[in-house]
C-alpha cells in the first residue's frame, strides 16, 4: 500500500465516519427523506380498500346546503345520534368538539331578550340536554381536543393493564384539554382525543398517537375508544418494552392486538379515499328516514361523525398525496385495525440502517482506493439494488419500512468522495507515469507499469530482451549542409515516424541518442514472440522511409535519400529505473545491448539495412532471413553470425525468394571455400535479388569483398528461411 493509498483509505474512512454520525444524528432532513420514501411505497401498493364496518357520516356541502350552515343544533345532532342508533351501529364516533353550550338552543336564544320572565326560561327546550339524553347509556363516543390553556384532564372511560415497565411517558405530552360540556361528559360512554399529528412539523399524517398522556395517565384516542366500545370492551392492555421505561410494543383491545411505535403511535397504512366509505348526513337525516341502503350502510358498524366541507377546515394530506376529511383518517385507523394490515419500524432499523451506512461506505473506500472506481461505481449500484429491492420486499411482504435513501445517499457521497480523492492524488501518480512513459511505450505495457506495486523504484531485473539500435547513415554529411533547426526538424520527422512503429509493436522506447533510436522488447512485462515483433518493427521503419524519401518530407529534394541501419539481438540483459531516486531513466544494459549496437554498425559494412544475430534469426522460424556472414564485433572476441532481413514470412514463402535462397546458398558455399565461381554467382544473385528488396544488389555487391566473413565457419548451408 503507497503512502497516498493509506492517506486515501485515511480520509475515506473519516468520510464515512462523519455520515455514520450524521445517520445516527438524524437531523429533520434526513427524516423528511426517509418519511417521503415511505410515502412513495404506499403509493405504489397502497392498503387495498376493503367494505369494512367502518363508515363516515359526512356533514358534507350538499347537508350543509340542505339542513343550513355549521354549526347545527344539538337536537339535531341528537337526532343524529337517534337514527344512528335505531339502525343498530356499533359505536357512533363524534370528530366534533362540544366545548361550549349550544347557543342554538330556545333557551339559550331567549334568555339574551330582555324581560323574559325566568318561570318560562324554564320551561323552554335545552339542545345540550337534549342531546345528553340521547347519548346516554348508547355507544356513543366524544372527542376532546389539545389546548395550551388550563389544566383540564376529561375523564376517562376506560381501565388500563400495563406488562413490561411503566409506558405512562411514552406517548406525546398533553398539557391540557378542551373541557366538554359536564352532561355530555357524563352521558358519554367514550371520551378519546382527535388529534391526528400534533407537534408535527409535516402537514402529511403518516402516523397518529394511540395516546396521550400527562405524565401518569393515558388518554385514548377517537378511534380506539371507538373500537373498544364498539367490543364492550373495558380495558386497554398496554405492552411496555421488557427492562425499558416510557416505551411501548402494541396495545391490546378486545379481540384485537395493535403494534405500536416506542411513543404508542400507529403507523397509518391508508387506502385511497373512496366515496363508499362516506354517508352523507343529510341522508341519515332525511325527513322521510333513511334509505333501506343507508340503513344496511350503518347496521353493525363503526360510525365517525364529521365534516368533509372545505369551510370547516378539517382537510388532511395522507401518504398518497390525498387531501381528505380529518374523520376519514380516524374511520382509516379502525379499518386498519380489522384488517389486520399494519406497517411498522422495527426498534432496531435505525442501528441497522447506521451498521449498514458504515459496512457499505468502509467497503466502497477500499475498492475505490485498491481496486478501481469502475469497480466501486458497480458495488454501488449492486448495492443500491440491493437497499431498495430488501426494502421495499420487506414492505410488501412484511409491512415493516427500512430506509434505503440513507445507505444509498451515503454511499453515494463516499465513492465520490474517494473517486474524487483517487483522482487527485492517486491517479495523479499514474498520470505522472502516462505523461512520461506515453511516448515510450504501447497501452498495454503502459496499462502494467501504472498497476505494478514499486514499478517506479530503482532497480532492474534480468531477463531475456531483444534489443534494436537504429541509425541514420551518413548523418555527419547531411548536418553540414544544414543549419541546427533544419538538422533538429529533420531528426524530429524522421525519428517521429520511426518510433511510431516500435510503439505499435509492443516495444518500448528506450532514448533517442543524436539520430539514433535504441528500443526493447519484452520489458517491462512479458511480450510473446517479441523478436518477431521487433523485425516487424524494422520492416515497417523500412517501408516507412521509402515513403518519406519519395514524399520528398525531408526537403532534400528527389536524389538525396535517406537510409538507416537497423541493428537487432536477442539475448540477457538488466532492465529497469536507473539513475537517481529524483531523476533516472527506465533502460537495459548488459552484452546484449551492446551487440545490438554493433550490429547496427555492422550495417556500413556490409551494405544493408537490417541485420539480425543468430540468436534473433533462431527465433525467427519461417522468415525471408540471407546470411550474412561472421563478423568480428568490436569488444567481442569471437566472431558473431549475422543475417540479412529481406522480409517476413509471406515474402519467404515466395517463389522468387526461394530461387534466391538457393543461389544465395551456392554463393556461400563458394565464399566459404574461396571457389572463382563466386564472382559469377555473385552476379546472379544481384539479378535474382533485384526485385525482392531495394538494398539487396548493394548488398551482393560488396559481398564479394567480404569473402572473409564467411570463411572458416562450421559446414552447411549458408541460408535462413522457412525453418
Amino acid at each position: 500500500m503507497t503512502r497516498a493509498q493509506q492517506v486515501g483509505v485515511l480520509i475515506g474512512l473519516a468520510i464515512v465516519a462523519a455520515l455514520t454520525f450524521l445517520r445516527a444524528s438524524d437531523p429533520p432532513l434526513l427524516r423528511q427523506a426517509r418519511d417521503v420514501t415511505f410515502d412513495e411505497y404506499q403509493r405504489i401498493a397502497p392498503r387495498t380498500f376493503e367494505n369494512l364496518p367502518v363508515r363516515v357520516v359526512d356533514i358534507d356541502e350538499a347537508s350543509l346546503r340542505e339542513l343550513g350552515q355549521w354549526p347545527w343544533p344539538r337536537d339535531r345532532i341528537a337526532t343524529l345520534v337517534n337514527r344512528l342508533s335505531e339502525m343498530g351501529a356499533s359505536a357512533i364516533a363524534f370528530d366534533i368538539l362540544f366545548a361550549e353550550p349550544d347557543r342554538l338552543s330556545p333557551r339559550s336564544v331567549v334568555r339574551d331578550v330582555p324581560g323574559i320572565d325566568p318561570a318560562v326560561l324554564g320551561k323552554l327546550p335545552d339542545n345540550d340536554e337534549i342531546f345528553a339524553e340521547a347519548i346516554a347509556g348508547r355507544p356513543v363516543v366524544l372527542g376532546f381536543g389539545l389546548s395550551n390553556e388550563g389544566d383540564y384532564r376529561p375523564p376517562v372511560k376506560a381501565g388500563f393493564a400495563f406488562t413490561g415497565e411503566d409506558p405512562a411517558g411514552a406517548p406525546p405530552r398533553m398539557r391540557g384539554a378542551t373541557p366538554l360540556r359536564p352532561q355530555l361528559e357524563a352521558n358519554a360512554t367514550g371520551i378519546g382525543h382527535i388529534s391526528l399529528n400534533p407537534g408535527a412539523a409535516s402537514t402529511v399524517v403518516r402516523a397518529v398517537p394511540l395516546f396521550l398522556s400527562d405524565g401518569t395517565q393515558l388518554f385514548p384516542n377517537l378511534a380506539l375508544e371507538a373500537l373498544r366500545v364498539a367490543q364492550g370492551a373495558s380495558t386497554y392492555i398496554v405492552a411496555g418494552a421488557t427492562n425499558v421505561p416510557n416505551t411501548m410494543t402494541h396495545v391490546k383491545i378486545g379481540d384485537f392486538i395493535i403494534p405500536v411505535t416506542a411513543s404508542g403511535e400507529l403507523w397509518l397504512y391508508v387506502s385511497p379515499d373512496k366515496a363508499e366509505r362516506y354517508i352523507s348526513a343529510k341522508n341519515v337525516l332525511a325527513s322521510e328516514g333513511p334509505s333501506p341502503e343507508t340503513a344496511a350502510a350503518v347496521e353493525g358498524s363503526i360510525v365517525f361523525i364529521g365534516t368533509s366541507a372545505a369551510g370547516l377546515q378539517d382537510i388532511r394530506t395522507t401518504a398518497l398525496g390525498q387531501n381528505v376529511p380529518g374523520v376519514s383518517l380516524h374511520a382509516q385507523t379502525v379499518e386498519q385495525v380489522l384488517s389486520g394490515r399494519f406497517l411498522a419500524r422495527p426498534d432496531w432499523a435505525d442501528g441497522f440502517e447506521i451498521l449498514a451506512i458504515a459496512v457499505a461506505g468502509t467497503f466502497l473506500v477500499l475498492v475505490t482506493t485498491f481496486v478501481s472506481p469502475a469497480v466501486a461505481l458497480a458495488c454501488g449500484l449492486l448495492i443500491t439494488m440491493f437497499a431498495l429491492g430488501a426494502s421495499w420486499l420487506a414492505f410488501f411482504y412484511g409491512g415493516l419500512l427500512f430506509d434505503p435513501l440513507a445507505p444509498i445517499v451515503a454511499g453515494s457521497i463516499t465513492h465520490f468522495g474517494a473517486t474524487a480523492f483517487r483522482f487527485l492524488v492517486i491517479d495523479r501518480e499514474r498520470r505522472e507515469v502516462r505523461r512520461a512513459f506515453g511516448h515510450y511505450l504501447s497501452p498495454s505495457l503502459l496499462y502494467r507499469i501504472e498497476h505494478t506495486p514499486n514499478a517506479l523504484q530503482l532497480g532492474g531485473d534480468d531477463r531475456e530482451l531483444t534489443m534494436m539500435f537504429v541509425d541514420v547513415r551518413n548523418f555527419t554529411q547531411i548536418s553540414e549542409r544544414l543549419t541546427p533547426a533544419e538538422v533538429v526538424r529533420f531528426l524530429n520527422t524522421l525519428l517521429d515516424a520511426l518510433s511510431h512503429h516500435v510503439i505499435a509493436n509492443e516495444g518500448t522506447l528506450d532514448k533517442f541518442i543524436g539520430d539514433s533510436i535504441m528500443a526493447f522488447w519484452n520489458a517491462p512485462i512479458d511480450v510473446a514472440n517479441h523478436a518477431e515483433k521487433a523485425v516487424h518493427a524494422a520492416l515497417a521503419m523500412r517501408e516507412t522511409l521509402v515513403r518519406l524519401n519519395a514524399e520528398d518530407a525531408f526537403g532534400f529534394g528527389a536524389e538525396q535519400k535517406v537510409g538507416i541501419g537497423i541493428g537487432i539481438h536477442t539475448g540477457l540483459a538488466c532492465v529497469g529505473n536507473m539513475g537517481a531516486e529524483t531523476r533516472f531513466n527506465y533502460s537495459a544494459v548488459g552484452d546484449a545491448v551492446n551487440i545490438a549496437a554493433r550490429i547496427e554498425s555492422s550495417c556500413k559494412e556490409i551494405s544493408y539495412d537490417i541485420l539480425v544475430s543468430e540468436t534473433t534469426a533462431n527465433l525467427l522460424p519461417g522468415w525471408a532471413l540471407l546470411e550474412a556472414g561472421a563478423l568480428g564485433l568490436k569488444g567481442k572476441s569471437t566472431r558473431t553470425r549475422l543475417f540479412a532481413v529481406v522480409g517476413d514470412t509471406g515474402l519467404a514463402t515466395s517463389s522468387e525468394f526461394a530461387d534466391l535462397q538457393r543461389v544465395h546458398g551456392e554463393l556461400v558455399d563458394a565464399l566459404r571455400s574461396r571457389s572463382p565461381a563466386a564472382r559469377r554467382i555473385v552476379n546472379a544473385a544481384k539479378l535474382q535479388a533485384a526485385g525482392l528488396a531495394a538494398g539487396l544488389p548493394e548488398f551482393y555487391r560488396r559481398i564479394g569483398r567480404r569473402a572473409d566473413h564467411f570463411v572458416d565457419e562450421p559446414a552447411g548451408r549458408g541460408d535462413r528461411s522457412v525453418g
